[in-house]
């Protein structure tokens, strides 16, 4: 059994302070970090493109195994730390991401580029899902704004990574990049080894998939919401593996340019989500979220018209802020939905469901480029938020 501690409503809900609020602090830096260290190989990816003499293809199929694991490990991560710990999960993925870190650092080669891609994938796999859960643990009146400031700690970990690369390409390598993720990875760990008031507990478990896919897809409103969640997943995950890419080889900027528009994207993520996950505790969700959508349409589409640097980087800060505004209204909504006891096993099914789906974004992204070019591809991109607004907008209806 679980050693869920202490239900959100038997205590005064603090998101900065008390015991809840220390963990989703830790738990947010924990993830801050997996997403810098992840996101950290777009800006990255034009030099290792040409150091490990590959083609966008694989290169994007590298970064699709990576999402693919990541999204496989939602559901038995959920479902363990219903029936483990939360803290067994968390301090599992962040050991094994902090390992496929390491592997990364030496990757003088596409088949060790491509094992360090996967350790990474599988332990970022373990973490995300126990550490909502464990939030939603602590937080139920406040959920929104704690899911806000937890996932804006991810974008957070994208800015980061584009400071990182820009150092790493001026002292070294590429590779340099990851030493401060493995450090960093391990700190948390340990803290959170030493914090959390949760034991560990190992023991076999029944998945129990049947009755997962059977709870998450028994109805209409919950599956076309998910599928609009896997056209949103393919195009944040298309977008997160080749903006700066696009920026460098199609626009023509130069590399620091295209690692401050991605930069940038996460700067207004992390400034977004807080915003939207405090709006969805007050208003109904889903024509925020369908708002949201319409708007990283239309300024994607503004921003690969566009040649001028000044509208190209303004179009880039408003995509983001529709893109970054949508995970956090609904991820609250699902979470609403779910029956507390299945809370981690439904929301890990249908983490994998979306992020599996998105996975395909890089191999797409590198695919059309390497066959037409990439503002095809991500024009592509914007047709997949489209539909999803349109999906999500039906459902405000109801």
């Amino acid at each position: 059994m679980t050693e869920h501690a202490g239900a959100a409503a038997t205590a005064e809900e603090r998101l900065l302070r008390g015991y809840g609020g220390r963990l989703l602090l830790l738990v947010s830096l924990g993830w801050l970090t997996i997403q810098g260290g992840r996101l950290v190989l777009s800006p990255l990816l034009p030099s290792l493109i040409d150091d490990l003499a590959i083609t966008p293809f694989r290169a994007g199929l590298a970064l699709s195994v990576l999402w693919g694991l990541y999204a496989l490990g939602q559901f038995p991560s959920g479902r363990l730390s219903d029936r483990l710990t939360r803290k067994t999960l968390l301090v599992a993925g962040l050991t094994l991401a902090a390992v496929g870190f390491a592997v990364l650092t030496v990757a003088v080669s596409y088949p060790l580029f491509l094992l360090g891609a996967a350790i990474v994938g599988v332990g970022a796999g373990l973490y995300p899902t126990a550490a909502r859960a464990l939030i939603s643990d602590h937080f139920e009146a406040k959920r929104g704004g704690a899911f806000g400031l937890h996932t804006a700690s991810g974008d957070l970990g994208g800015g980061v990574a584009a400071g990182l690369a820009v150092a790493a390409l001026a002292v070294a390598t590429w590779r340099a990049a990851f030493l401060p993720v493995v450090a960093i990875l391990a700190v948390v760990a340990v803290t959170l080894h030493a914090t959390s008031r949760e034991s560990y507990h190992v023991a076999a478990v029944d998945l129990d998939v049947r009755a997962t896919v059977g709870r998450l897809f028994a109805t209409s409103r919950i599956r076309r919401l998910l599928f609009a969640y896997c056209l949103f997943a393919f195009a944040w995950q298309g977008t997160a593996g080749f903006l700066p890419t696009l920026l460098q080889l199609d626009k023509g900027f130069s590399p620091k340019f295209a690692s401050a528009g991605f930069a940038g994207l996460f700067a207004v993520g992390a400034l977004v989500k807080p915003t939207a996950g405090h709006l969805a505790d007050r208003v109904r969700r889903a024509p925020v979220a369908a708002g949201a959508l319409v708007l990283g349409a239309v300024s994607l589409v503004a921003l690969l018209a566009a040649e001028a640097p000044l509208v190209v980087g303004v179009a880039t800060l408003v995509f983001a802020a529709g893109l970054m505004a949508f995970p956090p209204v609904m991820q609250s909504y699902l979470m609403d939905v779910f029956p507390t006891a299945s809370m981690g096993a439904d929301l890990g099914l249908a983490r994998t469901t979306y992020i599996g789906f998105g996975a395909l974004g890089p191999s797409f992204i590198g695919f059309v480029a390497g066959h037409a070019d990439y503002t095809t591809a991500f024009g592509a991109l914007a047709a997949a938020l489209l539909v999803a607004a349109v999906i999500v907008a039906v459902e405000s209806r109801d």
